[in-house]
């Protein structure tokens, strides 16, 4: 039988067992390429779309349009992630939170992480117009295009608004979910875009405020770095509120019940909470803190979408 480890002897009696130093290459070659995908942002992004699926179909979603619309977007927003990736690689060497990642130390290469980021697209893309349908398909695309171009090459650079305007990319998953279903675009399948392209200002910008230096160092025009903290503090209450009354029209538009309405106050009543004690007394733990919340509250508020459906 094949082992996968080399023996080695060292004595007449001992013999020590080593493992393969190519199998151990592999795998953390393997690593970081996975990644190159942000996995822990994909993860949201392929959550929300499945949500999207299941809202979009009036019982149980048939298995290929799941099945297949959920690898299809996985493996484009992998690809997108990697593109984002490489491109920025010089910003993500000069900040502490990104210097780690696979280009900026040289682990991978930019060709390696270009290769990689065009066969998954190209894999996703092909899944979606074969085994879901070509509308998908093309918003896929255009969501592709929106954040590995639009964002990081045309609006991150330049404007303090980059997350407002590229959050568009980031709130269409649940779209493209929907669309993957159904086949079409809906004003319910609009309105899950809307929640999420109203909570990326929100989210993005608690980070920006504990990472402003990071983002000065590197020429980035964040919010914090353009306008100054208070103003940046004033604007995650803002958009918060802003996001309490989006979060509870599915219930006024009969797209969800009672559980969903009193599951979006409540949480947007403790995510306002967070964004109101940001603004009063600021600190870098508070902002963290914020953020980790955001991610929590767009998972759960999903989730409750998902149950209300089915109750």
């Amino acid at each position: 039988m094949h082992q996968a480890n080399s023996i080695s002897r060292v004595g007449p009696d001992v013999v020590i067992s080593a493992p393969s130093s190519t199998g151990r290459q592999a795998s953390l070659r393997l690593h970081q390429f996975l990644a190159l995908t942000k996995p822990r942002v994909v993860s949201l992004i392929v959550f929300t779309a499945v949500i999207g699926m299941f809202l979009a179909a009036p019982g149980m979603v048939a298995l290929q349009p799941l099945l297949f619309g959920t690898l299809g977007i996985a493996l484009v927003a992998g690809s997108a992630a990697a593109m984002n990736c490489l491109l920025e690689r010089k910003i993500d060497a000069g900040m502490a939170r990104t210097r780690a990642r696979p280009l900026p130390t040289g682990r991978l290469d930019a060709s390696e992480a270009a290769a990689f980021a065009l066969l998954l697209g190209a894999g996703g893309l092909a899944v979606l117009h074969t085994l879901v349908n070509p509308l998908t398909m093309w918003l896929t695309l255009a969501t592709f295009a929106g954040y590995a171009f639009v964002y990081t090459l045309l609006l991150k650079p330049y404007t303090p608004q980059n997350i407002v305007l590229g959050g568009a990319a980031g709130a269409m998953p649940p779209v493209l979910g929907w669309t993957a279903v159904t086949g079409e675009v809906s004003a319910d399948a609009l309105l899950l875009f809307l929640i999420i392209f109203v909570w990326t200002p929100p989210h993005f910008w608690s980070l920006a405020l504990y990472r402003r230096d990071e983002y000065a160092k590197a020429g980035v025009p964040m919010l914090p770095v353009t306008h100054g903290m208070r103003y940046t503090q004033r604007q995650v209450l803002l958009y918060t509120l802003g996001l309490l009354a989006v979060s509870v029209l599915p219930f006024f538009t009969r797209m969800s019940g009672l559980f969903y309405l009193a599951s979006a106050l409540a949480l947007g009543a403790i995510f306002v909470g967070y964004a109101a004690r940001l603004y009063r007394s600021y600190s870098d733990r508070l902002a963290h803190a914020t953020f980790r919340y955001s991610i929590v509250y767009l998972a759960l508020l999903f989730a409750a979408l998902l149950a209300d459906h089915y109750l």
